[in-house]
């Protein structure tokens, strides 16, 4: 009996647990109450957010100062985004939500785990109908001076560039001011956004050469306040499109 009281109640307790992590965020920065949707729920219900955390496995990603790697920062961003996602009612799905490449184990992957990876990732964004892409990435150059969050955005699909504006212009008023990056249209070396057909965009959070970003990017509270905005930002956009 005690069993199967825990596993009934344990459902209830993962909600209010999701709802807690973020309340404090939520009302501390005057964001409205899930949900936040103003559009038919039917419609915006129609669209499949995938959340894909660049890099993972044996490909750590950009270079750091200090001990957390980019696919470590990628991972954990993208599943405050999903958690705050499906608190609000929308249907989304990640690419990895553990530390993996996405190659074939049983074939001859050796020289091909990173272009198995891509595909897979690919493969996964486009098994959804009409779904919106979000890459997660870390930036990094070899001068620390640089940093600030910077969005790109697929070419094959209009909509794909007001989505990154949303992102951009809501990152830039709610969490850094003084961050005047532009959006930019992704090119031929950016592989999910030029390959993918619909909505899709990529965003590098934050410069990891930086140790200000760095230190900034490594705190659980800024990168639930980071899910919380590109979320926002996200749920937007989908009320704006159902509403045409």
């Amino acid at each position: 009996m005690a069993h199967k009281y825990f596993y009934g109640i344990f459902p209830i307790f993962l909600l209010f647990a999701i709802f807690f992590s973020f309340s404090g965020i939520l009302f501390s920065r005057n964001i409205p109450s899930c949900p936040l949707r103003t559009a038919s729920a039917e419609t915006a219900d129609s669209r499949v957010i995938v959340i894909d955390a660049g890099h993972g496995g044996e490909d750590g990603g950009a270079c750091t100062y200090g001990e957390i790697a980019e696919k470590d920062l990628n991972l954990q961003i993208s599943k405050n985004m999903y958690d705050f996602l499906t608190f609000c009612g929308i249907k989304t799905v990640m690419t990895r939500n553990e530390d993996i490449l996405l190659y074939d184990k049983n074939s001859n992957y050796q020289g091909h785990k990173k272009s198995q990876d891509l595909a897979q990732r690919l493969k996964i964004a486009r098994s959804y109908f009409d779904s919106i892409l979000i890459s997660i990435h870390m930036n990094a150059f070899p001068e620390a001076k640089y940093n600030g969050l910077q969005v790109y955005y697929s070419g094959n699909d209009p909509s794909s560039q007001i989505l990154a504006d949303l992102v951009q212009n809501n990152t830039k008023s709610k969490i850094s001011p003084q961050n005047n990056r532009r959006i930019k249209k992704a090119t031929e070396q950016i592989y999910l956004l030029n390959r993918f057909e619909g909505t899709g965009i990529l965003i590098e959070c934050g410069f990891m050469s930086n140790p200000e970003e760095y230190k900034q990017l490594c705190s659980v509270e800024y990168q639930k306040r980071l899910a919380i905005t590109i979320c926002e930002s996200v749920i937007k956009y989908i009320d704006n499109i159902s509403k045409e």
